[in-house]
């Protein structure tokens, strides 16, 4: 029989009063000196392209090198994003629904881009009293690229030659068409289906953890990119373009801050100002790197941890990098005015329109081709309107500054347009959206290295309540 002594030693060492285990630390993020890195690279290119210009070209390599490292991510990222919010949706007309949304609301906000650059061009008239030399022709047929491809020919090569080539070339679109074919004949599989998403869920988690590594080379490629661009340019080049460059700034601010911001305020009741502060370091990769694509999958984690439900992110991002690029549309539209007016050759409004539709369908063909909008420019304007040919030339020198704020434009009409299809599909937590950008739920940067799965999101969460209690 157990005297007091001993049933008080098992009282004192049972668990249910035994001191409770420490919590683990809370694990530190350290990637705000990331960003630090990125503004302080910047500041020290800019200075090495306006000391020793020469040497700070040679350092090119090193901002094509990082942005290439973040597009060799980008077909895995898309594939499972699309077959994990395609899967994860037990209805295929939802999924329709959604992207029969997205593409619509695309072709109408291309429009009115290409509408107010038009406005803005003819304004402007900024190609006025320029010369065009021998040189600058050529160098503007060196700019034709055979990647822009006719609309006919252009659908064709959707079409992968084999499954696996899609990743292995890096066409996006025909990733695109596999994720989109996958994940439908997922969702058709069931229950049967479920193993493979979870597999597909660990390949994203792989392929995030991979993208956080990669990041740390942000600061090495921002430097390297800044560097190349001021030491090539210089300033006096940049003198007799400078109207066509602020002229194309401002017209990108005006969409964004006014287009763009009316139709979040009115759709979705929020701040742009707000979106934009939260999404403030991906706006920083993408000036430090010219490249939209940089920030596309901190963009669709972002956007998950928003709110927006994981079938809208992974329908709305990787087809808007596509088929929305807001930036892209008014620099076509300004360019082919400014070459026109360069070349003595001025265009009349029904000149103009023909034109700049063509360029709107060629511009979808240029999705992944490197330096896309000076391609797709010269491309479009080699089959509709030989002549302007010539003029591409004189943009040359000033292209990589207005690819930077293209790449801005184009990033925000994506982010803008995954809230606004959330609202219109009801997809969208928001309460959540507004305890977000208010602060009170920071992101978590580690969610870009370990991606939450379909049934942790809370937009998704949220639906699986709804039907737990109508079941009840």
């Amino acid at each position: 029989m157990p005297t007091k002594t001993s049933r008080r030693a098992a009282v004192s060492h049972s668990p249910a009063t035994a001191p409770a285990a420490p919590a683990p630390a809370a694990k530190r993020d350290r990637t705000h000196y990331l960003y630090l890195a990125v503004i302080a690279a910047v500041a020290l290119g800019i200075a090495v392209g306006l000391i020793w210009p020469d040497a700070a070209i040679e350092l090119k390599p090193l901002g094509t090198g990082f942005v290439n490292l973040i597009k060799m991510m980008i077909s895995p990222i898309i594939f499972c994003t699309i077959v994990l919010g395609i899967g994860s949706v037990r209805k295929a007309a939802k999924v329709g629904a959604v992207g029969g949304i997205a593409l619509g609301y695309f072709l109408v906000m291309s429009l009115v881009a290409l509408a107010i650059g038009l406005v803005v061009g003819n304004v402007l008239h900024p190609g006025d009293g320029l010369h065009l030399t021998n040189a600058l022709r050529a160098t503007g047929h060196d700019q034709v690229s055979s990647d822009a491809l006719p609309p006919v020919d252009f659908v064709l090569s959707i079409i992968p030659v084999t499954f696996v080539s899609a990743f292995t070339e890096g066409q996006v679109l025909q990733t695109l068409l596999i994720a989109l074919l996958a994940g439908f004949a997922l969702q058709a599989m069931g229950d049967a289906g479920r193993p493979v998403l979870r597999g597909i869920e660990h390949i994203q988690r792989l392929v995030f953890r991979i993208l956080a590594m990669v990041m740390w080379a942000a600061p090495i490629g921002a430097f390297g990119a800044i560097a190349a661009v001021v030491g090539s340019a210089g300033v006096d080049a940049l003198k007799s373009l400078a109207v066509l460059m602020l002229g194309f700034y401002a017209t990108c601010v005006l969409f964004v801050f006014v287009v763009l911001a009316a139709l979040l305020r009115a759709v979705s009741g929020l701040n742009i100002f707000s979106l934009f502060k939260y999404l403030g370091r991906e706006f920083l990769l993408i000036l430090s790197t010219s490249s939209s694509e940089s920030a596309l999958p901190r963009l669709i984690a972002k956007m998950e941890h928003l709110g927006v439900s994981r079938a809208v992110v992974g329908i709305t991002v990787p087809t808007g990098y596509s088929f929305n690029l807001d930036g892209t549309m008014i620099y076509m539209t300004m360019a082919s005015l400014y070459i026109a007016d360069a070349l003595g050759t001025p265009m009349s409004v029904g000149e103009q329109i023909p034109l700049l539709l063509f360029l709107l369908l060629a511009s979808k063909g240029a999705a992944g081709v490197s330096g896309a909008g000076l391609a797709t420019l010269a491309g479009g304007l080699q089959s509709h309107k030989p002549a302007l040919v010539d003029g591409v030339g004189l943009i040359v020198g000033i292209d990589r500054f207005m690819s930077e704020a293209r790449a801005l434009t184009n990033f925000a009409g994506n982010a803008v347009a995954t809230v606004l299809i959330g609202t219109w599909t009801q997809e969208i937590d928001k309460e959540r959206v507004r305890s977000v950008l208010a602060g009170e739920l920071p992101f978590d940067e580690t969610a870009v290295a370990a991606h939450v799965g379909p049934e942790d999101h809370p937009a998704d969460r949220r639906g699986d309540e709804r039907k737990e209690l109508a079941s009840a």
